[in-house]
């Protein structure tokens, strides 16, 4: 039994001075001679190894992610070879990102014809309304000696769109057909109306 223990230990021994040889030999070839796997003894501060090993404070403590260069624990283990593929992860993550862009501006871009469907709709509103404002206030009884109602058409006028009557909706009709015959469209009777006072 003894003897078993005693082979157990030398056994592990030599694994670790191999494992240790190994890491060294890495180690010159790569770094400089720098120890990958240092296991911290009593008496260690990150001060005394970087003189040690001929490197900085700052080169241990991010090689092993150390954030108090102040405080390493005895059993800790350190490598002070320089960490070389830190930088390929960083890249696959950006890549992913540029490709979201194309979709969100392809997004951006869908609302146009809605805008370009509705402003003409809007605009022609606005030139009537604005005409039957300035005309009669929305009134279908105002009068300005022969011209009458919301549109304040002249008899002539009348006797071929109609609107004679008091409803709201045979006085605009009217109108819109009158405008329809002589400007074309409610934009271009505003306009006139802007330029001259009447249209």
């Amino acid at each position: 039994m003894f003897s078993f223990k005693k082979s157990l230990t030398i056994a592990a021994g030599v694994a670790g001075a191999f494992a240790f040889g190994a890491s060294n030999a890495n180690a010159d070839t790569t770094n400089q001679n720098l120890p990958t796997d240092y296991i911290v003894k009593s008496g260690d501060t990150l001060n005394k190894l970087s003189s040690e090993f001929n490197t900085t404070v700052e080169k241990i403590a991010s090689n092993n992610n150390i954030s108090d260069v102040n405080m390493i624990v005895v059993g800790q283990h350190l490598s002070f070879a320089e960490k070389a593929a830190t930088a390929q992860p960083a890249q696959q993550v950006v890549a992913p990102a540029a490709k979201v862009e194309a979709p969100v501006q392809q997004a951006v871009a869908a609302p146009a014809p809605v805008q370009q469907v509705s402003a003409p709709q809007a605009t022609s509103s606005a030139a009537l309304d604005a005409l039957i404002a300035r005309e009669s206030g929305g009134n279908v009884n105002a009068a300005n000696g022969q011209y009458f109602g919301i549109g304040q058409l002249s008899p002539q006028a009348r006797a071929v769109y109609g609107g004679n009557s008091t409803d709201y909706n045979d006085q605009l009709n009217a109108m819109k057909s009158y405008i329809s015959a002589r400007y074309g469209t409610a934009e271009n009777a505003w306009a006139h109306s802007q330029a001259t006072g009447w249209y």
